[in-house]
């Protein structure tokens, strides 16, 4: 269902008035920038608000030339006691009013993204943003999944890194152990303990082992000669003298 018919009278709410201009002033603007791409026609369009605030587009490069043609058009040829400076100051005034327009544009456009003053888009202009919003997210997440992507080899490549210098370090740390070991613990053999002389020294054959009693014997020995056979003693000793 269409919208109902406005009522073309002058808008009493101040607030009302205020809104209602800037959406049309937005879709004047945009419907002079397509003719002029469409039909590749020369549009000049000046506007003035209740405030004395100016907007304007031009389709050509400046429009001093399009209002010069204008003249020509309706009034004849244009005055031509206009000196040079007063020339370049109007060419620089009408180039910066033409910079405004373009920065006004700008703006228009970043607050439609932003999703506000979408009141004078038609439903295709709403399409259109909508699948340039969609394309800008696309792009957003494919960047930010690639930068993630990114971190995550840089995390792969320094955690390999860590595991190969740790290797190396326990590899030392074994090497070290063994070493020290060693040196706590030698093998006698090594150091010569245990062993038994090969050969004996020159000096031993000069020694002769002696042709004795295994066991030397110290103390008091029977005389097999002196003992005396008779006796009333069992053990060849004989009682004290008792008075």
């Amino acid at each position: 269902m269409g919208r109902g018919r406005v009522e073309l009278k002058r808008i009493e709410n101040k607030i009302n008035r205020q809104v209602t201009f800037a959406k049309r002033r937005n879709g004047l603007l945009k419907k002079a920038y397509e003719l002029s791409v469409l039909c590749d026609a020369e549009v000049a369009l000046i506007i003035f608000s209740n405030r004395g605030k100016l907007y304007e587009f031009c389709s050509s490069s400046s429009m001093m030339k399009t209002l010069e043609r204008y003249q020509k058009c309706n009034y004849g040829a244009p005055e031509t006691n206009v000196s040079t400076r007063e020339a370049l100051e109007i060419s620089s005034q009408q180039e910066y009013l033409k910079l405004k327009a373009r920065y006004e544009a700008l703006q228009r456009s970043q607050r439609n993204l932003l999703g506000e003053d979408l009141g004078p888009l038609s439903s295709k202009e709403l399409e259109q943003l909508e699948r340039q919003l969609d394309s800008s997210l696309k792009q957003i997440r494919s960047t930010r999944t690639q930068y993630m992507l990114d971190q995550l080899t840089d995390l792969q490549r320094k955690e390999h890194l860590l595991n190969e210098a740790n290797k190396t370090l326990k590899q030392r740390l074994m090497e070290g152990y063994q070493v020290n070991s060693l040196q706590l613990n030698p093998n006698p053999e090594d150091v010569g303990y245990g062993r038994q002389p090969t050969h004996q020294h020159q000096g031993d054959a000069f020694f002769h082992p002696l042709e004795c009693e295994p066991t030397l014997q110290i103390g008091y020995h029977p005389d097999p000669i002196s003992v005396v056979t008779a006796g009333p003693s069992v053990n060849n000793y004989m009682t004290g003298w008792l008075p």
